[in-house]
Formats: structure tokens, C-alpha cells, sequence
């Protein structure tokens, strides 16, 4: 990619100009010179910057960033502030999984969605039109609360396993958790199921090559996504695989918030408790699940595995309401979970209901959730009281006051770490997956939700969430404003990193 190649060029030729500007003895004349070279290249960095056309705030911030921190900011700017990479790195991944969800959506029919009440099915035609995958009326969900419900739940189907298994996770540890899903693995492929392993090269960095050349010396196929050695000069690292999945023969899919490690089970003491919500799947939504899986292994071990699996059929189950698995990333359309979750939030008329560990949302989605406040709309959000990192911890905050001016109710969830990522509207449309509301989950990581409509599994998730209340402080609006200067510092500072985060 010339422009990438360039570039990296430039960073040198920063670099150089830095060095020989401020660290030798060269004559004026020479410095002069690369005095006027720094400021060609940012001169160039910053039309080509211009002509991407973002939006006025998010262009003038990395101009200030390039300007203000010489070298580190260019820096920061090639891995952090480019995503018109992704629709070059991957391109042909996009492309060609656009021509399989072609080929293999024409296997679920096209269901009767009479039942749904309006604003469903508002959101339906909307869902219809706007991603690859199908609504199925022909599925089963079920919600797993917290790691000792999910992962019981897991194990017990892994044990039953007949045919294969299918396995995707951002975080994949080796400790005694996933040691112990390991082994049944390893046991598994032994006795002759074929088991797929995805593990994200970053996400996953504290699962052992040990562990990953046991699992091969058994006969699982385990490959990283996006390896970092192969990632950093054209920023593929920057692009993550946050997705969780796993498929059983086909019958049986699970989809959440959960990665594999100790703490999703409460057991790690500087975390604490860990609340998160998991998803089983049954009937034809299993089938779209696995389309994302087998796509992303297409893409990370070469082979062309979706065409002609013999096991690769509907498996029709008396449904639920209606159920769509939407995959997310820079393999799909540009933005699509963020217009997912702007058009549940617009479609609700009664109550919206948020939890999200990190809640930086983008321009449209704050202005949805503050016109629906206006409106009379219960607006509720949900965030960790302490969260894992200071950008987002007081980043999220930043977000509270204008929330709090127009009725919205926020809560800070109290209890332990609140990991899940979850919607619902008007008690009966929802989304749970493991797309975060923020501009990471929106434009670079690959994500994947399952979003529900009419379906019972809703009522459970209205429970949680009011169990979840009973052990979090609603934020009193007077208190909140009356919060210190030094508060009120880190959370502008953080949010200057919001379109970053």
C-alpha cells in the first residue's frame, strides 16, 4: 500500500528532523533544512487529513495532536487515528464474505413477522435491509448470568460434543479455567471431533505456546488473528477480534460478554465479582453464528471450509419471537452496530434501558438517547462504578451531566466489575453480545450481537437489570454537578480521547 509505505517514511523523516534539529551540531543551514522538511510532512500529513472529510471536531482534535506532541503524535495518529485502513487491510475479506452471506442466507426463509407489534417491526424492516444476516423465528435463546451459570453450561455441552467444535474468543487465558476447557478439547479432538480455535493475537497474549502446541500435537487446528509480528507496521494490530463464540455440532451456539480466564469467574481479588450476561442459541440462529465463525476462520487458516459441510444446515426449532445474529467489524458495513443501536434506541417509545462497561457513545446515539428523555422516554444507563483504565473510567463520566440535564437516570453499578453489554427497549426488544458502546466496538474491533424482538429470554434480562439496580447508587444529579475541580479535570481530559476509545 503506497500510501501506508509513505507514511512510515515520513515517520522517519520525522524522526531525523527532530534529531538533527534539537541533538547535533550541524550549521544553521542544515537545520533550516529539516526544519522545512518537518513542516512539508505535516503539512502533507494534514491536507490528507482535511480531505478525509470526518467530522469538524474529530479533524481539528488529531491537528491539534499532530501539531502540539512532534513525533509521538504522529505516532499516535498511524495506529490509533487512520481507519480508512480497514477498508484497505481488510478488503478482500469483506468482499468475499459478502458473496457467502449471498449464497447461504438463501437457505433460511424469509420469515412471517406479522406478530410483531409496530415498533418492532420498525426495527425490523430497518434490521432486514441493514446487515447480511436474516431474522429467524425458527430460534431458541436462553441468558446465562454470570461466569458460573455460562461456563457450566459450556462445559456440560463441550462434554456432549459428537462432531465438532467451533471456538472464538478475544481473551483466552491459561489458567485453570481455561486449562480445564483445554483439556476437554484436547480429549475431544482425540476421540475424533474437529475442533477450530480462534484466539486474538493481542486479547489473548497470556494463553501459553505451550498450551497452543499441546492443543496442535492432538490434532485441534489453532490459529491467532491478526498476529502482532506480522500487524504493526500496517496496523492490523489496531484492529482487534472482540468477538465470542463458540458452535457445537450445529445444534448448539453461544455467544456473550464472557472470555475464558479466571477473573470471569470472580476469582481474581484485585477485580472482584464479575457481572456479565452470556447467550445460548438453538435453531436457525446457531446456523448464523456459525457463518461468522467459519467466515473468520476462512480468513485466518486459508481454507475454504463453508461450501459443501455436510453438517452445515437449518436446524429449525420451535422459536421465540424473532432472533438476528449481526456481526460487526471492519468485515462488514462501515458503522453497523452503532446504526443497530441507533435505531433501537430511536424506535423505542415506553423505557431504554443500557448497561456497558464503557459508554462513550457517538454523536448520533447521544443525541437518540437525549431526544428520547425529551420525549418522556425512561432512559436508564448502567456503567461500572470504577472501571479498568482512567480514559475510560472518567471518559465515560464526561458523558453523565448533560445526561443527568435531561432526565436521563444514570447508575453506577457498585457490586464489582460490570462487564456486560446490553439494551432493551420498551420491555420487549434487546441486544446482547459483545459490542461495547464506544468508537472501538463501533469502528475497529470485529464484534458480533444477538439482537431479540417479542422474545421471553427479554423478561429474564429486564430481572437482571433490576437486580443489577438494587446493587448500584443512582446518581443524584445535585451531587454530580457539585463534584470537585479535580474531578471534573480528569473527566475533560479523558474525554479528549473519546473518538480513540
Amino acid at each position: 500500500m503506497k500510501r501506508r509505505r509513505m507514511e512510515i517514511v515520513f515517520l522517519f523523516i520525522l524522526i531525523a528532523s527532530v534529531y538533527m534539529i534539537l541533538f547535533t551540531q550541524v550549521s544553521f543551514d542544515v537545520k533550516l533544512f529539516f526544519i522545512g522538511l518537518y513542516i512539508l510532512v505535516m503539512f502533507i500529513t494534514l491536507f490528507s487529513l482535511m480531505l478525509e472529510n470526518r467530522f469538524a471536531h474529530e479533524t481539528l482534535l488529531w491537528m491539534y495532536v499532530l501539531l502540539f506532541f512532534p513525533v509521538f503524535g504522529y505516532v499516535f495518529y498511524l495506529f490509533s487515528g487512520q481507519l480508512y485502513l480497514k477498508g484497505y487491510l481488510f478488503r478482500s475479506k469483506r468482499k468475499k464474505d459478502r458473496e457467502e452471506w449471498k449464497s447461504l442466507v438463501t437457505r433460511v426463509s424469509s420469515p412471517d413477522l406479522s406478530f410483531l407489534n409496530d415498533h418492532q417491526q420498525s426495527f425490523a424492516a430497518f434490521a432486514k435491509n441493514a446487515s447480511e444476516t436474516t431474522i429467524s423465528t425458527s430460534s431458541k435463546t436462553e441468558v446465562l448470568k454470570n461466569g458460573n451459570e455460562t461456563f457450566t453450561e459450556i462445559i456440560r455441552q463441550l462434554k456432549k460434543a459428537e462432531k465438532f467444535i467451533h471456538i472464538e474468543y478475544y481473551i483466552f487465558r491459561s489458567d485453570r479455567l481455561g486449562t480445564e476447557i483445554i483439556d476437554i478439547l484436547i480429549e475431544k479432538a482425540k476421540n475424533g471431533v474437529e475442533v477450530l480455535f480462534i484466539f486474538d493475537a493481542a486479547g489473548s497474549l497470556s494463553l501459553s505456546n505451550n498450551e497452543v502446541k499441546r492443543m496442535k500435537n492432538a490434532g485441534i487446528k489453532a490459529y491467532p488473528f491478526s498476529p502482532l509480528k506480522h500487524g504493526f507496521f500496517n496496523q492490523k494490530f489496531n484492529f482487534r477480534n472482540h468477538r465470542k463464540i463458540i458452535i457445537i455440532d450445529g445444534e448448539v451456539g453461544f455467544v456473550g460478554g464472557l472470555n475464558v480466564g479466571e477473573e470471569y469467574l470472580g476469582r481474581n481479588k484485585s477485580i472482584g465479582f464479575w457481572r456479565d450476561t452470556h447467550m445460548v442459541l438453538k435453531g436457525e440462529a446457531v446456523y448464523m453464528l456459525h457463518t461468522v465463525f467459519l467466515l473468520d476462520w476462512e480468513y485466518v487458516s486459508g481454507e475454504d471450509v463453508l461450501q459443501g459441510r455436510p453438517e452445515f444446515k437449518n436446524k429449525v426449532v420451535q422459536g421465540d419471537g424473532a432472533v438476528q445474529v449481526v456481526a460487526s467489524g471492519p468485515d462488514t458495513q462501515q458503522g453497523i452496530m452503532s446504526d443497530f443501536y441507533y435505531s433501537l434506541i430511536t424506535n423505542a417509545t415506553k423505557s431504554i434501558w443500557i448497561a456497558s462497561p464503557y459508554f462513550v457513545p457517538n454523536q448520533a446515539i447521544k443525541a437518540a438517547i437525549k431526544h428520547a428523555a425529551i420525549k418522556g422516554i425512561q432512559v436508564r444507563v448502567m456503567v461500572p462504578a470504577v472501571n479498568d483504565g482512567f480514559l475510560t473510567q472518567y471518559g465515560s463520566r464526561s458523558y453523565f451531566g448533560e445526561l443527568l440535564q435531561f432526565g436521563v437516570e444514570v447508575y453506577t453499578y457498585k457490586k464489582g466489575f460490570l462487564h456486560q453489554k446490553l439494551i432493551i427497549v420498551d420491555g420487549d426488544m434487546a441486544s446482547i453480545g459483545t459490542a461495547n458502546m464506544d468508537m472501538r466496538s463501533f469502528h475497529l474491533n470485529f464484534e458480533v450481537n444477538v439482537f431479540l424482538m417479542g422474545s421471553r429470554t427479554i423478561e429474564d434480562l429486564i430481572t437482571h437489570y433490576k437486580e443489577d439496580m438494587m446493587d448500584s447508587d443512582k446518581l443524584d444529579p445535585i451531587g454530580y454537578n457539585n463534584r470537585g475541580l479535580l474531578e471534573r479535570s480528569k473527566e475533560s481530559f479523558a474525554r479528549l480521547f473519546s473518538n480513540v476509545l
